[in-house]
């Protein structure tokens, strides 16, 4: 008789860890939230006017074979961000090209640090595409492009959220 006693005590042992583990659940999924409101309030924050002037450099197109102009331009993007390891959350910049026919819209990969200039139909790599729509519409300087959304930054500095 005392064996199933003890099975039993196990099996109630078992469950009030499972019961534990299930209640300390919602701790974790609210803490996950309050970073993502947290992630999501300082990606809102306005763009400084460095930072601008910086993505506006993309244009001049030297910066595509000098590796220091487009380190400078990283960190800036970087010290934009300081409190985050931005090339975590950010795939890229998409902004239009005003280098004329027959480009379109030119990108900066972060993770990869390579500044690219498309042309009319190519392809955008690496999730950048959903980018080039918001671009080409205007009214924005250029589209931070994140893992959940699209950031569209205007010449002010202000901030316009974009789902997926």
């Amino acid at each position: 008789m005392p064996k199933p006693m003890l099975k039993q005590m196990q099996g109630q042992t078992r469950e009030n860890n499972i019961l534990s583990a299930n209640q300390n659940q919602p701790q974790k999924q609210q803490f996950q939230q309050m970073d993502k409101m947290k992630l999501d309030r300082l990606l809102r924050k306005t763009r400084s006017k460095e930072y601008i002037q910086s993505l506006h450099k993309l244009d001049a197109g030297g910066h595509v074979h000098n590796q220091n102009k487009l380190d400078e331009i990283i960190n800036t993007i970087r010290n934009e961000f300081p409190d985050l390891e931005i090339s975590g959350i950010m795939l890229g910049i998409v902004s239009i090209c005003h280098l004329g026919e027959p480009y379109e819209v030119h990108t900066l990969d972060i993770t990869g640090q390579i500044i690219e200039h498309y042309k009319r139909g190519q392809v955008l790599p690496g999730g950048l595409e959903k980018a080039r729509s918001i671009a080409m519409r205007g009214g924005y300087d250029f589209i931070e492009v994140y893992t959940d959304c699209c950031r569209a930054i205007s010449a002010s500095g202000t901030v316009s959220v974009i789902s997926n």
